[in-house]
């Protein structure tokens, strides 16, 4: 197989691993028969992370990057890679080494046999035990209530090919939600396993804040459903409400006014009051996605890139 393959790294703070990473994938290219074409995305870095990649371009031709005027986030890296890679095929991989490139020979094997997804999964062997009981939860519930299919341990490193990849590029949303874009396009898949790494270096820059917030954004990218919660949640809430003020007036007509009950009255207010705040927060964030949406910003700044060098 000759065909370019392209690997795109997003790069936040990676100046550590930028070297190691490009080392590795290098040595498993070294044994293959395809070229290959390493992409950087450089996420608004402060470390030395953009001048490492300026050096090792200058020393690599096969080393290209893109370099954000800020922190756009992982999610726009992705796009901002598929959007300049040329190959026929593209691998997208982190630079913390936690995606090891030694598996590169079996994505380029599924890709071989025809997959247009060739999909990594890891274990949770190493892991912090809350850590992985929380990320079990969460995709088990979350494959309740969205109209797309994930499967824990299976994140962005993956293979996919040229029509996978033009089918997301279709997806022009601000809001994206890379896991579910890949569900989301179907294509048949094959999945590679492989065990849970360590990074090499520095640490994670997915805070728990960071995680929460991504876990939203995949409830709320996917489907509609929390919105229909809001109409059932109001529905009940109307139900139990006409009932009570049935048998309160059945209970003035049979025994008269009575005097009211605080409790009952700060528990009807508590509760009518937290559906309604809860309701308008799910509403807002619907609403919140479309405004953003209706300013068709692009979904990332460029402000240096050596990728149109054979273009011009």
């Amino acid at each position: 197989m000759n065909d370019l393959i392209s690997i795109i790294i997003p790069a936040y703070n990676e100046a550590a691993n930028i070297k190691p990473v490009h080392e590795a994938v290098q040595q498993e290219f070294a044994s293959l028969s395809s070229p290959f074409e390493l992409l950087f995305i450089d996420d608004g870095s402060s470390d030395p992370t953009l001048s490492t990649l300026q050096m090792l371009a200058g020393a690599h031709p096969e080393v290209k990057y893109i370099s954000f005027t800020r922190n756009f986030g992982k999610e726009a890296a992705i796009i901002a890679g598929l959007d300049h890679a040329h190959g026929k095929a593209v691998i997208i991989m982190d630079a913390d080494m936690q995606h090891p490139p030694s598996l590169i020979p079996q994505l380029l094997e599924g890709y071989r046999e025809g997959y247009e997804q060739v999909v990594a999964k890891r274990n949770r062997n190493g892991e912090a035990k809350s850590r992985s009981f929380l990320s079990h939860l969460y995709y088990k519930l979350i494959n309740r209530i969205i109209q797309v299919e994930l499967h824990d341990g299976e994140g962005d490193f993956r293979l996919l090919g040229r029509k996978a990849v033009d089918s997301v590029l279709k997806m022009s949303e601000g809001n994206r939600f890379s896991k579910g874009l890949f569900s989301w396009i179907g294509f048949e898949q094959k999945t590679v396993y492989f065990e849970n790494v360590e990074r090499e270096s520095g640490a994670s820059k997915w805070s728990f804040r960071n995680l929460l917030n991504y876990g939203v954004e995949g409830v709320v990218s996917f489907n509609q459903k929390p919105l229909r919660i809001c109409l059932y949640a109001g529905v009940i809430s109307l139900v139990f409400a006409l009932f009570y003020i049935l048998a309160m007036a059945v209970q003035i007509l049979r025994h008269g006014i009575d005097v009211p009950g605080y409790f009952t009255l700060i528990s009807a207010v508590l509760f009518l009051g937290g559906v309604q705040l809860l309701s308008l927060g799910v509403i807002g964030e619907y609403v919140g996605r479309i405004y953003m949406e209706t300013k068709n910003r692009p979904h990332y700044l460029v402000r240096e890139t050596n990728t149109d060098e054979e273009q011009q």
